[in-house]
């Protein structure tokens, strides 16, 4: 077997492959992919796939260690997400409205629902106004509360109010007058 230079592939090969037949042909297509391989070695390496911090390239199975291809729980990948993209605030903001009864406890969430969260202000509305004063005096407790479920910062400050009627003072057929009397009270 004779040496070549990696940069020309063998004289077979390149006399034509209309020349060859049977073993000769099968030589000439390995010596020409041997010498493609050697080129290949020769030049530097360009590397696929990798991510930033990684140094060498993955290929084939991951084998036993820990593995950036491993699955991952889904959990753990949706809070890197979160965090990568700056999602937390949103989401506790968000775990304040969707669980409600776990935040503040069964009994208060019968009778109360956050309205908006707003620059730190949390409104609520109560049942009744019995109810708002109840939750005006339990302001600090909930506020405990909140904190511990979903994180310090998020709410600062509690609005809350009673229910509130409709209003008859505007509309289409609005009538000057006292409105309604006794209909509400």
């Amino acid at each position: 077997m004779s040496e070549e230079s990696p940069e020309k592939p063998s004289a077979a090969a390149s006399a034509g492959a209309d020349d060859l037949a049977g073993p000769e042909l099968a030589r000439a297509v390995l010596d020409a992919a041997l010498a493609k391989r050697r080129l290949a070695q020769q030049q530097p390496r360009r590397r696929t796939g990798e991510s930033e911090g990684e140094g060498r390239r993955l290929r084939g199975y991951s084998g036993p260690g820990p593995d950036p291809r491993d699955p991952q729980l889904f959990g753990a990948m949706l809070e890197r997400l979160m965090k990568q993209r700056g999602w937390q605030k949103p989401a506790a903001e968000a775990t304040v409205f969707g669980a409600w009864e776990k935040v503040v406890g069964e009994d208060i969430a019968k009778h109360s629902r956050p309205i908006k969260l707003e620059d730190g202000v949390l409104t609520v509305e109560a049942e009744s106004t019995a109810w708002a004063t109840q939750l005006r005096m339990l302001t600090a407790r909930l506020l405990k509360s909140i904190a511990a479920e979903v994180g310090h910062n998020v709410v600062q400050r509690l609005n809350i109010h009673g229910p509130s009627a409709p209003s008859w003072s505007r509309g289409p057929r609005r009538v000057q007058g006292r409105g309604p009397r006794d209909t509400y009270g």
